[in-house]
């Protein structure tokens, strides 16, 4: 199956049994010139019989990044959350991983040669959302798109929030690793949104809260700037761990992050969420559920 920039989107598992994952399927996705191959995981309601659903309204899609690690949280959070809320729209995640034969999680990538980033959103946008619309889901109008990542995948989403920020309506970044190259993206978001200082002491407390937020209307006001949520666990932040692990500055740079991105008024909102207990890894779980919940309602 051919898609847009020379890659190929090969199936993987059509389908597992219902009782195990229901409504979930794989492929590989790969790009000869290139040399690279990422397995994309996609999951859709539980309510619909297949894909080839008819003129289907849609508003949600969520796309995950470091899927082998995070797409089946994610998948069974979106879902399962229907349950709860019955007025809920349906939604589709779409997990973007590696086809690791050896490990569930990948190996990091060597740091030379660096970034790469603007590779990655290139294949995203020019790639896998023209292949979701057209090959899986045609009868489906997608309205709405949010990227979520965590750790080294929520800077990737920071520097895409920057450098593209009309991507998505919704940026999702959970425990993100700003610390990398000696956290030289905050210097690149102030380079090109600013400080934040200028308009520091207007801003609403630092821990926007949910009730607080305006009402949101699918007008193309405020969906033309984007909303962003960045979270971290308490845990990250004990002074006598400091010392041993690099990330646990993490809970001082998401402030900073924070900042910049309130101050610049690019986006419609910003929130900083806390997550007393969690650390680095246990965040992640609980910033996907919640992601869902602020991403759904708005």
């Amino acid at each position: 199956m051919a898609s847009p920039a020379h890659w190929t989107f090969t199936p993987l598992v059509s389908a597992f049994p219902t009782t195990v994952f229901p409504n979930i399927a794989l492929w590989n996705a790969s790009n000869a010139v290139k040399n690279l191959t990422y397995q994309i995981e996609v999951s859709w309601p539980f309510e619909w019989e297949s894909r080839e659903v008819a003129n289907k309204q849609l508003w949600p899609c969520k796309y995950v990044i470091d899927g082998n690690a995070l797409g089946m949280t994610a998948s069974e959070a979106f879902k399962r959350r229907g349950a709860v809320e019955p007025t809920q729209p349906d939604g589709i995640v779409v997990s973007i991983g590696y086809p690791l034969t050896d490990a569930v999680y990948s190996f990091t990538r060597r740091d030379t040669p660096p970034s790469g980033a603007d590779d990655f959103i290139e294949f995203i946008d020019g790639a896998v959302r023209p292949w979701v619309r057209s090959n899986l889901f045609p009868s489906v109008s997608f309205t709405r798109h949010a990227l979520f990542g965590h750790s080294l995948g929520g800077l990737f989403v920071t520097y895409a929030l920057i450098a593209q920020p009309d991507l998505f309506d919704t940026f999702l970044i959970a425990s993100p690793a700003i610390f990398w190259n000696n956290g030289s993206i905050l210097a690149e978001v102030s380079r090109r949104l600013g400080t934040g200082l200028e308009r520091r002491q207007s801003l609403s407390p630092r821990l926007n809260p949910r009730a607080n937020r305006p009402g949101c209307q699918s007008n193309g006001t405020l969906l033309s700037k984007p909303a962003v949520v960045i979270s971290y666990g308490t845990y990250q932040a004990r002074k006598t761990r400091l010392e041993q692990f690099q990330f646990k500055m993490l809970g001082n740079y998401c402030y900073e992050l924070f900042d910049r991105l309130k101050g610049s008024g690019k986006t419609r909102d910003v929130m900083l969420k806390l997550y007393p207990g969690e650390d680095h890894s246990s965040v992640a779980a609980s910033a996907i559920n919640d992601g869902i919940d602020y991403f759904v309602d708005w």
